[in-house]
């Protein structure tokens, strides 16, 4: 069985299960086998009831005192009871499970296993799994994968369909060198793709992953490699001179451009005039003023009667760019034809867009992923602007820079990533690190507490609103979920309409929304209609609202620091004192000292710094960075130690033989080669 053939090849998976699983984004083997596990269920020994703490997940031997008791509440069903064993005593609950009741009998001993919560100040085991003690014992001999869900999609449906496809495909020759191998201690690739869906204890798994992170990063850095000399064969096609439209904005701006911001312009200008085209990438705190020198870049080409393009990573995002530059524009009173184009834009004004686009009319365009579709055509494109460069991956960047001759290229990234590990990461690009922060930038107050906080937390935020301000409070999931525990926005945006006055408007946002939903929604809340926004990591890189002066963070232990630090760059960006309160879920010496990092400091870097030497390589079970470039299993900051390896071994093996054209080259060059057109085929062409 092919790595290419379709789900529906495997026993079981019919027309409906084939679409549950389409809507995951997985459609074929290799992808499915690809879809690795978020995290492992370890099955560890029961424990006393006496020992129970809230927030973990534990597993207790005991009865019950007595038959279950049932409710309704709302149209939900609810059954109860209490077990007990030597130590103590400790309440259960399920909801809509109804069946239970006849099939759990009081004084049977069994194994008890879920989440410890507290309700009206005392232990409850939530919706706990059951099992014969002999059944539990054996689990605990084994690690469980737990995946990813959306929609129908169950955990037992890819676990079944994953044992299926590892029993029945056909094994992978392995395409590292020998070599590779051996310096590294990586593991074989069959054996590591088995054993990260299904380890046989924590050493393998830990060998598996390894392996895998290090093909993620060797793979992407050769292809930085080769994106870097394809641009020094080229010549600068866009020589771009000083410009006084930019002198003429510089002078009329309400504010002075920092030291670092004017030595970053004084870069682009010089390499805008170059022998080969400027390819930097500014990496900035979020509020350091990194969107005012694009805008500069932009004007500056538009003068010199070239094209520029900005992209941005959602449509919220490229409209209050698109915004914020045609006011500059009209204040300034410069002949710059802008245009927005994205991808819910009607027919009739996408049309518009291309023409004028085509025909050299607009000398600025602000978008979207809309921008590198086949239909797009420049006249004359000089410069590309990407936006948070962790949400574009290369081949995208690589396919809007084909639009023409190759452009001048500015990454910017608010994404706060030690100097160490951003050369190699960036290794096609230069660097500028803007590390200075505007004087009237005020540092937003935050403060780390545990759930018991939550009521003063509320008091807090409804004293805020009253004060004419909004909020934001993050959860780590949309809904609630058998993969993972942890706040979710659906049910946290009921509990805090409950907890807050009527009159306060609170919604919610999420990434499972349509694009024009969450647009809709980021509006309103743009436009004060919604005082608190309950939302996923989608508001990660979102709009700017300098009325939001609140940014609370549920489970806050379950985000990597980068993240934390790049959310509360949300608020705090208006003229009012702002302030973050992480709330973790899970107590612990480690967790709390980790989270102490964000409140003892607001620089970005110090902070991606002092993660890294926290966490170290290795962490199989710590917080991932959420969506941090186009790596679906390493994790920069956690696995640095093998990023610094693959950049050894792919710029050994660059230098020795860069077409990979060698006969023991050979199985190396198709993985490549198929990686890459799998790439290009998910960018939206």
């Amino acid at each position: 069985m092919k790595g290419d053939n379709r789900l529906d090849s495997l026993k079981g998976v019919g027309e409906k299960t084939k679409q549950i699983f389409e809507k995951a984004g997985i459609g074929t083997l290799d992808q499915l086998l690809a879809y690795y596990p978020r995290r492992y269920d370890s099955f560890e020994e029961p424990i006393k009831i006496s020992e129970l703490r809230e927030g973990e997940t534990a597993a207790v031997r005991g009865c019950l005192t007595a038959p279950l008791s049932g409710r309704h509440v709302r149209g939900l069903s609810i059954l109860s009871g209490v077990v007990k064993d030597e130590s103590g005593r400790v309440s259960v609950v399920w909801f809509n499970m109804p069946y239970l009741r006849n099939t759990i009998q009081a004084g049977k001993p069994r194994v008890f296993r879920g989440r410890v919560k507290r309700k009206g100040g005392q232990l409850v085991l939530e919706q706990p799994a059951l099992y014969e003690e002999e059944a539990y014992a054996a689990l605990g001999r084994r690690l469980s994968p737990v995946y990813a869900l959306s929609g129908n999609l169950t955990n037992k449906m890819i676990v079944k369909a994953v044992s299926q496809a590892l029993e029945e495909r056909e094994l992978v020759r392995e395409y590292l060198p020998e070599e590779i191998r051996r310096r590294y201690h990586l593991a074989e690739y069959n054996f590591a793709l088995e054993q990260i869906h299904f380890p046989e204890d924590s050493g393998k798994l830990l060998l598996a992953r390894n392996r895998l992170v290090f093909d993620e990063f060797f793979f992407f850095l050769l292809q930085l490699r080769r994106l870097r000399q394809s641009r020094e064969k080229e010549k600068n096609a866009f020589k771009i001179p000083p410009s006084s439209w930019v002198n003429r904005i510089l002078s009329s701006l309400p504010y002075e451009l920092t030291n670092a911001q004017k030595k970053v312009w004084k870069d682009l200008e010089r390499e805008f005039q170059g022998e080969t085209a400027a390819a930097r990438l500014i990496q900035g705190d979020v509020g350091s003023g990194k969107t005012i020198l694009a805008f500069l870049a932009l004007i500056a080409a538009a003068e010199a009667g070239m094209q520029g393009a900005l992209m941005a990573p959602t449509e919220v995002l490229a409209r209050q760019h698109f915004q914020s530059l045609s006011r500059l524009l009209e204040e300034n009173r410069l002949p710059v034809r802008a245009v927005l184009l994205t991808g819910s834009m009607k027919a009739g004004e996408r049309r518009d867009a291309y023409e004028k686009i085509a025909s050299g009319e607009a000398a600025v365009i602000v978008g979207t992923h809309a921008l590198i579709q086949e239909k797009v055509v420049y006249q004359n494109l000089a410069l590309v602007i990407t936006d948070e460069q962790h949400r574009f991956g290369v081949r995208q960047r690589e396919t809007l820079s084909k639009k023409g001759k190759t452009p001048h290229t500015i990454v910017m990234s608010a994404t706060p990533i030690p100097r160490t590990l951003a050369v190699i990461l960036y290794g096609d690009l230069d660097i500028s690190v803007i590390d200075e922060m505007p004087a009237s930038r005020i540092p937003v107050k935050t403060c780390v507490v545990d759930t018991g906080y939550r009521k003063k937390a509320y008091l807090f935020l409804e004293k805020e609103i009253r004060l004419g301000h909004q909020a934001y409070v993050i959860c780590p999931m949309v809904e609630e979920s058998e993969a993972m525990e942890g706040e979710n926005v659906l049910d946290y945006t009921k509990r805090l309409r409950e907890a807050l006055p009527e009159w306060i408007q609170i919604d919610f946002l999420h990434g499972k929304m349509k694009p024009e939903e969450k647009n809709q929604r980021m509006e309103r809340f743009l436009r004060k209609e919604i005082q608190v926004l309950v939302s996923t990591t989608v508001i990660e890189v979102g709009v700017n609202v300098p009325n939001a002066t609140v940014m609370m963070i549920e489970n806050a232990e379950r985000f990597g620091l980068a993240q934390l630090h790049q959310l509360r760059g949300r608020v705090g960006r208006g003229k009012d004192a702002s302030y973050c309160i992480l709330v973790y879920g899970t107590k612990g010496k480690q967790i709390e000292e980790r989270l102490s990092i964000l409140r003892d400091s607001n620089d970005g870097f110090e902070i991606a710094n002092r993660d890294l030497k926290l966490r170290g390589p290795g962490d199989l079970f710590g917080v991932r960075q959420s969506g941090m470039m186009e790596f679906s299993l390493a994790d920069i900051y956690a696995d640095a130690g093998l990023l610094q390896k693959a950049n050894e071994a792919a710029g050994e093996l660059y230098a020795e033989d860069p077409g990979l054209e060698r006969e023991e080259h050979r199985d190396l060059r198709r993985k490549f080669e198929a990686i890459v057109k799998n790439q290009a085929d998910s960018v939206n062409l």
